[in-house]
């Protein structure tokens, strides 16, 4: 690399992840920033570069704006800066392939993996297009709409699913992301932050670990009480008194995730504060000033479209699973459980990988134990709730092997983050648990998951 090449990597855009947590910890800014030239295009460092010399440029900053050859640009300009400006969108090009195989040939096992490949980066340019609005919105609202969009992906497929009847899949998913998460992204963070500064322990905040912890306790036992209540046929009355305990606690579970929004993002912001910014964050403030890349409402309508291709992309990847399992000799279980949350959790992956990588590990504890959090005390509670809208009896007994499983995980992750440091050797203990229970799902058979889809209406 010459010295042009390296002036420019030094100048080049920001990709930014965040979460929730961090959302508190930032007074003055919505997102987190990181540099990576190996994400973003040319076209894309020089127009980030323009914008933090120049006033921003925006369809509706005046009168004069409202020409045809301007909103013409604009749009070019828009769609350069969210499809051609990652690398990852290289593989968008699959989703259509695999509407295209199913229309042809109908071989369930391609048409999975194609949209598998296709829903990846539409899930990350979802993310992007959240934190481009977030810009300006504040970093309140930003949190809320990170808390939102953050796992829309996976809310999504859920949402496909349970319109099939297929409650197993919604709730092994579900499972599925927190695990990932809690164990893959997790552990991938603490063994390539733990090699890249082998000399010493990274630190993280205690103080915020201990709150997801707590919360994902709290998931768990609204999770275990069905199950143990299924399990020990002690319902008072039975098949009604599981379904009527799984949505009161998915109501109170919904409260207690809206409170620790507002605690979170008003009350304790210097609780979140990471350990090593205190003295850095004086002097990074000019360089972390966030320069949003497209307006507002190209953000809004970039949010609407990429939803809808997701959904489009859900609903044949949702149709897809049984076949695939049989085509692929997998079962539905290793497939809803360890499959599709890589799908969600790509952008998540690579995002808390990086941000250990440069000692922000506060951050990458944010991104994956927020995420587990944003799911378990939001997404399967708001599952629960939209069956029961649906007429759907989803519920919380997640049977007592996944409950079982996740109980495990939650309490080896605890332990992992209660004394406030990390290491290479954290990351691999949480991979090699990981590939345990990958491996458990492989040879594990849901006896009730071929009950769950009844015949739909008119057939």
């Amino acid at each position: 690399m010459d010295d042009n090449d390296h002036n420019n990597s030094n100048k080049s855009p920001m990709v930014r992840v965040h979460s929730t947590v961090e959302m508190g910890s930032l007074e003055g800014r919505s997102v987190i920033e990181f540099e990576d030239d190996n994400l973003v295009s040319p076209s894309s460092i020089s127009r980030k570069k323009h914008s933090f010399h120049e006033p921003p440029h925006t369809s509706a900053g005046g009168s004069e704006n409202f020409c045809p050859k301007h909103m013409t640009n604009s749009v070019i300009g828009s769609i350069k800066i969210v499809l051609l400006s990652a690398k990852i969108n290289l593989l968008i090009p699959f989703g259509p392939l695999a509407i295209l195989v199913n229309k042809s040939s109908g071989h369930h096992g391609w048409v999975f993996f194609l949209c598998l490949l296709g829903i990846i980066p539409l899930a990350e340019r979802l993310g992007y297009a959240t934190e481009q609005l977030a810009c300006f919105t504040g970093p309140t609202v930003g949190g809320l709409l990170n808390a939102t969009f953050g796992n829309a992906t996976e809310l999504i497929i859920s949402i496909h699913a349970l319109k099939s009847g297929m409650i197993r899949v919604v709730q092994q998913s579900l499972l599925g992301s927190i695990l990932s998460n809690m164990l893959l992204v997790l552990g991938c963070a603490f063994f390539s932050g733990g090699l890249m500064f082998s000399e010493r322990e990274q630190m993280f905040n205690k103080a915020a670990a201990a709150v997801d912890s707590s919360l994902l306790l709290m998931a768990v036992m609204g999770l275990l009480f069905p199950a143990v209540l299924h399990s020990t046929h002690t319902e008072l009355h039975f098949g009604k008194s599981e379904l009527a305990l799984s949505r009161f606690s998915s109501c109170i579970m919904l409260v207690a995730y809206a409170s620790y929004l507002v605690f979170q993002l008003k009350r304790q912001k210097n609780l979140y504060l990471p350990v090593n910014e205190g003295d850095t964050q004086n002097e990074g403030t000019s360089d972390d000033e966030e320069a949003p890349e497209i307006s507002k409402w190209e953000s809004i309508i970039w949010l609407s479209i990429l939803t809808a291709w997701i959904s489009v992309l859900s609903e044949y990847l949702v149709d897809a699973i049984e076949g695939a399992s049989v085509a692929l000799k997998i079962p539905v279980a290793f497939i809803s459980v360890i499959l599709l949350p890589i799908v969600g959790n790509a952008a998540e992956h690579a995002g808390a990988i990086m941000f250990a990588m440069k000692d922000k590990l506060d951050i990458s504890l944010g991104v994956a134990i927020g995420s587990s959090t944003q799911i378990s005390m939001f997404g399967i509670p708001f599952c629960v709730v939209a069956g029961w809208a649906m007429g759907c009896p989803m519920d919380l007994n997640f049977q007592i092997f996944e409950t079982a499983t996740l109980f495990i995980t939650v309490l080896v992750v605890a332990f992992m983050l209660q004394d406030g440091n990390s290491n290479y050797l954290k990351g691999l203990m949480l991979i090699l648990c990981y590939l345990i229970v990958a491996a458990s799902f492989f040879v594990h058979i849901d006896p009730t998951s071929v009950e769950d889809k009844p015949p739909k209406p008119g057939h």
